[in-house]
């Protein structure tokens, strides 16, 4: 018999019989799990492009690691030259007052209208950069230091450039904390942001040390309006490279507190007129609106300095530090040019040039001091800058040097005063913003800078209160130094304390 192939059957297949009832509910189960985590899934995956649409508004936060380097030299040119608009004025102070018929007094306010404006407003512009966006107000700022800068240069008479000096320091108030606040924006918290920092501080401290070089040169071959006509190609430089390099963020919201910012203001105006004029009423004043200004604080819905910052990681003690070394800082640069021109009979141009070994000693300093210990930094560049300031406190009360005493009595201070300037200014401000959240960073950097500013001006109106009372102005660079112990003393206990 030979062997028949089976043809598939043409019936229909007999119906299968039902899973049992177990089976069924767990194969429901798969299936609706599955449709939940698909669900779930795709919940997730919008959640995350929403919000990264909402962190990535207009521009990414952060740049591409290539874009970071400009972004970084735009922002340190711009906060040079805010440094540098401080110091520029110091060797032309004698030929800004004799071509202007100013006293002694009224020829400080060239200093102070700028150093004022800047300090009082600071808060205030970090507030801004917070709520309408940093680079917004970065870019306002340097607009009206630009035009400010035109304005002092073509000035007919004091008054007008005392008041183009306070717009400047309006101007630099805006961009200064916008500036940080965008840096911080760029570098995450890392080495990274640790290498940024060295060169943010190494171009702000040597902005103090250049900008007494560049005065000496120019007022020699110029005379002192080229010291303001300078600065405006620059900050039309940084202008226009802000708009192509650094991104633009995303603004916080909210509002500014009008009134505390006013009676800020004016709180800080009275203080330094109080230490300028030696008028008790004004400083009277100016702590009772201090006072009224730190209750506004505590209950106002946008505070210009919440109370949640100065308790984050170590805000507090490094701005009080910060305060003292901006009054040895501006102190120093304000006196030192007027000792050699003054006392030792230097003209401009020697001034000047004799400030080179301090303006490199700030700049080692700041590039050396991220590599420091943490703990250890701070405290060994303050003693070092202390030591220096007393050095140059027993320094001859009458001039020129002789050939070898240059090295003895300016090169050897100006060293140890540079890079314990230099060191000082990274470590503390990278302690001023260690654990501030990213939506406060432009606050951080506004009150920084204002402790920095304000220091400054109540600084140089201490110092110049206690100078005329001696031959010399060595009282003066002894107060600078009593300022840098107490410096050292602050940065200790801040680095010991408990952090927030």
């Amino acid at each position: 018999m030979g062997t028949m192939t089976q043809q598939p059957s043409l019936a229909p297949r007999a119906a299968q019989p039902p899973p049992p009832q177990g089976q069924l509910e767990e194969q429901g189960q798969r299936k609706d799990g599955g449709k939940r985590e698909d669900r779930g899934k795709q919940k997730g995956q919008g959640k995350r492009e929403e919000r990264g649409k909402r962190e990535g508004r207009g521009q990414r936060a952060q740049p591409r690691a290539a874009r970071r380097g400009p972004a970084l030299a735009t922002l340190a040119t711009a906060q040079f030259l805010v440094v540098l608009s401080t110091s520029i004025v110091n060797v032309a102070l004698p030929s800004i007052g004799s071509g202007l018929r100013l006293s002694p007094a009224a020829l400080s306010w060239v200093v102070n209208a700028y150093v004022l404006a800047f300090g009082a407003l600071l808060l205030v512009g970090g507030r801004l950069g917070d709520v309408w966006g940093s680079r917004r107000v970065f870019t306002a700022g340097t607009a009206v230091f630009a035009l400010a800068s035109l304005a002092a240069g073509f000035a007919p008479s004091a008054p007008l450039l005392i008041a183009a000096r306070a717009v400047q320091g309006v101007g630099a108030a805006l961009l200064a904390p916008a500036a940080l606040a965008l840096l911080l924006g760029a570098f995450p918290p890392g080495p990274g942001r640790g290498r940024a920092l060295g060169i943010w501080g190494a171009v702000s401290g040597a902005g103090g040390a250049v900008g007494v070089l560049l005065s000496g040169l120019l007022t020699e071959l110029y005379g002192w309006p080229a010291v303001f006509l300078v600065q405006v190609p620059v900050a039309v430089l940084c202008l226009v490279a802000t708009l192509l390099v650094v991104p633009a963020g995303k603004p916080a919201g909210g509002a500014v507190d009008a009134l505390g910012a006013v009676v800020s203001t004016v709180a800080l105006t009275a203080l330094v007129y109080a230490l300028t004029a030696k008028n008790l009423i004004a400083g009277a004043v100016g702590l009772l609106l201090l006072a009224v200004f730190a209750a506004r604080q505590a209950k106002a819905r946008t505070p210009l300095v919440p109370p949640r910052l100065l308790r984050t990681g170590r805000v507090t003690a490094a701005n009080v530090a910060m305060t003292l070394l901006g009054a040895v800082y501006v102190g120093l640069f304000s006196f030192l040019p007027l000792y050699q021109q003054q006392v030792l009979h230097y003209g401009p141009l020697a001034a000047g040039l004799t400030q080179l070994p301090l303006a490199l000693a700030v700049v080692t300093g700041s590039v050396l001091a991220p590599r420091l210990p943490a703990r250890a930094g701070a405290p060994t560049a303050l003693a070092a800058l202390t030591a220096g300031l007393a050095w140059l406190s027993v320094g001859p009360d009458h001039g020129p040097f002789a050939a070898g005493s240059f090295a003895v009595h300016l090169l050897g201070p100006s060293l140890l005063i540079g890079a314990g300037l230099g060191i000082a200014f990274v470590r503390l401000t990278a302690l001023s913003t260690d654990g501030v959240p990213a939506a406060d960073s432009g606050l951080a950097g506004g009150l920084l800078n204002t402790t920095r500013q304000l220091g400054g001006a109540l600084g140089l109106a201490l110092m110049t209160a206690v100078a005329p009372a001696a031959a010399d102005y060595r009282t003066a660079f002894l107060t600078a130094a009593v300022l840098a112990a107490l410096t050292t003393t602050t940065a200790l206990f801040a680095l010991t304390g408990r952090k927030h």
